[in-house]
């Protein structure tokens, strides 16, 4: 492990690229605490207190961005529905589908539309978001509010979403700058860097509620009891993530026994099918927080439905996790295509006759992997809700101490990916100089 964590130290090509990829961060931080002009802050406080939880993702994904109402504070979530929404239209539109088979010019059409998909749902989201906040009273600043221009608030409200809009397309073009010349996916270091922000509230809302506020005694026991089960919880989804079933795979001109294999990960599907549920969970929800009244008429049936901390949206968000990871597992994964390159590297499974037999093995092996895996993704998205009822965490307390869930799931896998990539980066180049 320290002689890992030496041979990048020494190498400074690495190290300029984490250093930028650093600074990169630090400009985002930056512009999280720049607050959209006009904008009366004390408004996204009222609403975010009386919104679902939905809000409090959205929130911890924009490290609190959001609560700031900065230009930043729909962050890189408009990107990343953007990309969910072109990968699942390249399976109905033929043209999108074209385009991924072209490979590197098609892949970069596809991801100028996700570009321009992107800006204009953050454009509608920003929006939207303003008009739904404005329900409960006006967004303008004070001043703004006692005189003539009131009559023009609209076109304040538009103003506004087009500097969100900026503040997205921002947040993309930094992404690309960490992707090209930093370590690790730009779009997934944005990610987690908001998620990490959020951890020290976390700790301290913790020894708040249980050792500042506390009576000691069982609040001590409790206290060390929800550190054990988090630390516990994070080498569980470490093992998870970096847990991979192995099929073992033999060259017809070579002879002896091959070390050769295909690793297929137990959760293959990754967090996609958790973030699949959560957004289209969240759009129903996006309308109740709007309406202001979450607990009669239409609102609290769609409330009651939708919100997975009610007993019918616990089981609709359950079901969806379950019906993603699949969905997602097969799709990314494709059993057919498997089978068709080791015949034509000439190669097989032990025991398994190429062509068709490959393809049902694969298929079948993957199916029980993607159970042991979405079992583990349920358990994990779930946890956060159980530990809230267990512990009795309630409003600001459950949003700020979450035990598992996406959050988790999400750092971890972009630390082992961008300690890999690191790793990587380290061995090429010290390979590259004996060659020098």
């Amino acid at each position: 492990m320290w002689l890992r964590i030496k041979r990048i130290l020494s190498n400074k090509t690495v190290m300029l690229r984490l250093a930028f990829t650093l600074f990169i961060l630090l400009v985002i931080r930056i512009g999280s605490h720049i607050t959209v002009p006009l904008f009366d802050t004390a408004a996204i406080t009222a609403f975010m207190a009386s919104s679902g939880s939905f809000v409090a993702i959205l929130n911890n994904f924009s490290g609190q961005a959001l609560e700031r109402f900065s230009i930043l504070a729909l962050g890189i979530s408009p990107y990343i529905t953007a990309s969910i929404a072109i990968q699942l239209l390249q399976m109905v539109v033929p043209s999108f589908k074209e385009l991924s088979e072209q490979g590197e010019s098609g892949k970069a059409k596809l991801n100028q539309i996700t570009r321009y998909l992107a800006i204009g749902l953050a454009f509608i989201q920003g929006f939207a978001l303003i008009i739904g906040i404005s329900t409960n009273g006006s967004v303008l600043v004070p001043s703004l509010e006692a005189s003539a221009v009131e009559n023009y608030r609209y076109f304040f409200y538009v103003y506004m979403a087009l500097v969100m809009t900026g503040g997205t397309a921002l947040a993309i073009w930094l992404a690309d700058l960490i992707t090209k010349k930093g370590v690790g996916n730009g779009t997934s270091m944005l990610i987690v860097a908001g998620i990490v922000t959020s951890l020290p509230t976390m700790w301290t809302t913790l020894w708040t509620k249980y050792i500042t506020n506390g009576g000691g005694g069982w609040d001590i026991v409790f206290f060390m009891l929800i550190i054990a089960l988090y630390f516990g919880i994070l080498l569980g989804v470490v093992y998870m993530q970096i847990a991979v079933r192995k099929i073992p795979v033999q060259y017809a001109n070579r002879q002896g026994k091959s070390d050769s294999n295909i690793p297929m990960k137990i959760n293959s599907a990754g967090v996609i099918p958790v973030i699949f549920a959560q957004t289209i969970l969240s759009i129903p929800l996006t309308v109740v927080g709007f309406s202001g009244n979450s607990t009669t008429g239409v609102s609290g049936w769609l409330n009651s439905i939708f919100n997975y901390q009610q007993p019918i949206g616990f089981i609709l968000y359950v079901l969806l996790i379950i019906v993603f990871s699949f969905f997602y597992s097969f799709l990314t994964i494709n059993p057919e295509k498997i089978a068709e390159n080791l015949s034509k590297s000439n190669a097989y499974v032990p025991g398994i006759r190429p062509g068709q037999d490959t393809k049902d093995f694969v298929a079948k092996l993957l199916f029980k992997i993607t159970v042991i895996g979405t079992v583990y993704l349920v358990v994990l998205a779930v946890l956060p809700v159980l530990t809230a009822i267990v512990f009795g965490f309630t409003g600001t307390e459950a949003q700020a101490i979450t035990l598992g869930g996406t959050s988790l799931l999400i750092i971890v896998g972009v630390a082992i990916e961008t300690t890999q990539q690191v790793e990587t980066d380290a061995s090429q180049a010290e390979y590259s100089g004996i060659f020098k």
